[in-house]
């Protein structure tokens, strides 16, 4: 016989016994009675002692007073957002105007010239072209001189 075909012998044999292994198994081991589920599931009401309420508000209470000695964290303000330039404000307005106009026109049913229409799509395209061509694909300015691994 072959290394092959020995493999092959023995993949058969495992596909073979696969299920009957899982049926053997599970007949071997009792179920355990800690499993079995009743109809209804019993319910237990426990009400805490009188005392067992006066140590747990003793407990909230240091709580509480620990996490006011603490404090709270404050974070810094947020840095202020970049300014944009005119270039930039006229891409975004193009970006989503286009295909505002276009969806308010096609909801309001309004007969869109082809000027119009035109319009809407090259105002999409040319806001979107912009964006992308100003993002820059450069280290940023005040990277200094160890830009770490640049490919």
């Amino acid at each position: 016989m072959t290394p092959q075909s020995d493999e092959d012998e023995v993949w058969r044999q495992i596909v073979a016994s696969f299920n009957d292994t899982a049926e053997r198994d599970s007949a071997e081991q009792p179920w355990p009675d800690s499993e079995n589920v009743t109809a209804e599931p019993t319910r237990r009401v426990v009400k805490p002692s009188e005392e067992l309420e006066e140590d747990f508000g003793d407990t909230e209470d240091k709580q509480d007073d620990d996490a006011e000695e603490e404090g709270h964290f404050v974070p810094p303000p947020p840095p202020p957002l970049p300014k944009l330039d005119l270039t930039t404000k006229l891409a975004w307005v193009a970006l989503f105007g286009g295909p505002a106009y276009l969806l308010v026109a096609a909801v309001a049913s309004w007969r869109i010239e082809g000027w119009a229409l035109f319009t809407a799509v090259a105002a999409f395209i040319g806001g979107f072209v912009a964006l992308v061509v100003r993002m820059g694909d450069g280290p940023p300015n005040d990277s200094g001189w160890d830009d770490g691994a640049v490919l």
